[in-house]
């Protein structure tokens, strides 16, 4: 059975659904990932997705969601990705395990800071979830 981890942040619309993106992308044997925010906008992040698209990365289930729509999923692991310095990041109530690592929010900014993130949760994040669910 695949376990489940929700990539968690403030807006749900950049850096929560890239990590969305790339877990299912390339841990999709062993983990499904969704994503939320605490304070949802309710679009994706533009430049994000057409990122995403590029990469092949991209599903159109992938949607920005505000937190109470996932309270009730039983997840395997809960991870953080807002920079502390920033935001204030959520706590899940039911988790069973919580990570945090925090990436910078790219929005607003040149298409480049989006690639780099991308970058930074595909080098950092993704071998720390693979060794919590996929082993």
């Amino acid at each position: 059975m695949k376990k489940n981890v929700l990539i968690l942040c403030t807006g749900n619309s950049c850096r929560s659904i890239m990590a969305e993106a790339l877990i299912n992308a390339k841990l999709g044997e062993c983990v499904e990932a969704q994503s939320s925010g605490v304070k949802a906008s309710g679009k994706v992040n533009p430049t994000a997705q057409a990122l995403l698209e590029k990469q092949g990365l991209w599903k159109d289930a992938y949607h920005s969601k505000v937190i109470e729509t996932v309270l009730d999923t039983a997840f395997d692991l809960v991870v953080t990705v807002c920079d502390n310095a920033k935001e204030t990041c959520p706590m899940f109530p039911k988790a069973i395990k919580t990570i945090h690592m925090g990436f910078e929010d790219p929005s607003g900014k040149e298409d480049e800071e989006y690639l780099k993130a991308l970058e930074l949760i595909n080098k950092n994040l993704l071998p720390i979830i693979k060794k919590e669910l996929c082993s």
